[in-house]
């Protein structure tokens, strides 16, 4: 008898347009290694109450991600692709895990302390969204998560959350690890910083030749301070004493390898243009074809394949909640 898959889980948040850090930093790690797992995709739309207000949108956004999962090359009949908030248990096991969970925890969180050190208002939603995002994968399971380096804090706390449950209610959840791609976890903006639509430093993923090439003209080329220099050194994109700018290669050996790179950047140290122009072609060669298919995808496939998808993931839940109910004791 063959031996049964792990299960793996991913999700994305339905705030806005992908970008290309959102396909190497999740989607693609998904990609090189879902069909080896029992794979489950989550369009994380009550996440993404945390930050977008206008219900329309939301609306929009959530299609949006479904159809960017197909683009991209997701077999839904290989992998459960649903909708958050189509699965009351998550928001459910999520208020358990609050009332184990404690503040001082939630408090370090990198959003929540971003938020705060920059004196922006932090909602509630914010300081607890790691706990959802908890709930989500141990609802599930789950075994593996693929997570930028970022993201490993999550995880983290993901366990954490399990552990505490098991501890105060006996064996329950498993403790999910991390699957970090190293190398491509965090993908730098046109600006240097992680890309990130908060930031407005992004490239499209399934953008037009035109904005692609509006996003890759803006990228700063500046060389960067040392320790930046010796990240470069590891990419290979240095010969002798010349030194490339640091985004425009970090963005590129994304798409080629610094083999294939390494006459490009030693034959043009100063003229930026020339490469920025070799990067939105190699950028259009990538994406072009998934734009394409994309653009053929209907809003009734994409219903279908949420609604399928929601009922699979809303089976398993089901079951889990009533064991977790038995075990707290609101169930007679």
């Amino acid at each position: 008898m063959a031996e049964a898959k792990k299960r793996l889980f991913t999700g994305i948040q339905s705030s806005g347009t992908l970008h290309i850090g959102n396909y190497f930093g999740a989607l693609r790690p998904f990609l090189d290694t879902y069909q080896d797992y029992e794979s489950f995709l989550m369009i994380a739309d009550y996440h993404a109450l945390t930050s977008l207000k206008n219900p329309g949108e939301l609306r929009k956004n959530i299609f949006d991600v479904v159809r960017d999962y197909l683009a991209v090359g997701v077999d839904p009949n290989k992998a459960v692709i649903f909708q958050q908030s189509r699965v009351c248990e998550h928001t459910e096991l999520a208020w358990i895990l609050d009332c184990l969970v404690p503040v001082a925890m939630l408090e370090l969180g990198h959003a929540y302390k971003d938020k705060v050190a920059k004196g922006l208002e932090a909602n509630a939603g914010l300081l607890t969204y790691p706990v959802l995002m908890a709930a989500d994968i141990i609802l599930y399971d789950t075994d593996i998560v693929p997570v930028g380096q970022d993201q490993k804090q999550h995880i983290e706390y993901a366990r954490e959350a399990a552990k505490k449950f098991n501890l105060a209610y006996g064996k329950t959840f498993k403790e999910p690890q991390e699957k970090i791609q190293t190398g491509v976890a965090v993908v730098p903006g046109t600006d240097g910083k992680k890309m990130s639509k908060s930031y407005g430093n992004t490239i499209p993923l399934f953008g037009s030749k035109d904005e692609i090439t509006k996003a890759v003209m803006s990228i700063v080329t500046d060389s960067g301070p040392q320790t930046e220099v010796e990240n470069l050194r590891e990419t290979g994109i240095q010969s002798g004493n010349f030194l490339q700018p640091l985004n425009l290669g970090r963005i590129h050996t994304l798409l080629k390898s610094k083999e294939e790179l390494f006459d490009l950047y030693a034959n043009n140290q100063n003229n930026y243009k020339a490469i920025k122009e070799a990067l939105i072609e190699d950028l259009e060669a990538f994406i072009a074809p998934m734009r394409a298919k994309r653009e053929s995808i209907t809003d009734e496939e994409v219903r279908r394949v949420i609604e399928e998808g929601s009922a699979k993931a809303k089976a398993i839940a089901s079951a889990k909640m009533a064991e977790v109910r038995q075990k707290v004791g609101v169930s007679l």
